[in-house]
């Protein structure tokens, strides 16, 4: 897929110092950044099985052992 970028005239220059001294395009440069961007920002998504996961036969559901947990410790620090 092409995008076109309209960049400023300084921010294009580092790019282009960059990718000089990195050996790289700067096409790779900007797919790197975007891809790194992305991948910061996107939600994260369990994988299909995990959502899909049920339990397992014969053992309890994590919440039946709710009431026999103890009480948290009151925060010394609040």
């Amino acid at each position: 897929m092409n995008f076109n970028i309209y960049l400023d005239d300084e921010t294009g220059e580092q790019l282009n110092q960059l990718a000089r001294r990195a050996g790289e395009s700067r096409n790779a440069l900007i797919r790197q950044a975007v891809s790194d961007w992305l991948n910061r920002h996107v939600k994260p998504q369990w994988p299909d099985e995990v959502l899909a996961f049920q339990g397992m036969a014969g053992m309890p559901r994590f919440e039946a052992g709710r009431d026999k947990l103890k009480q948290p410790m009151a925060d010394p620090l609040a």
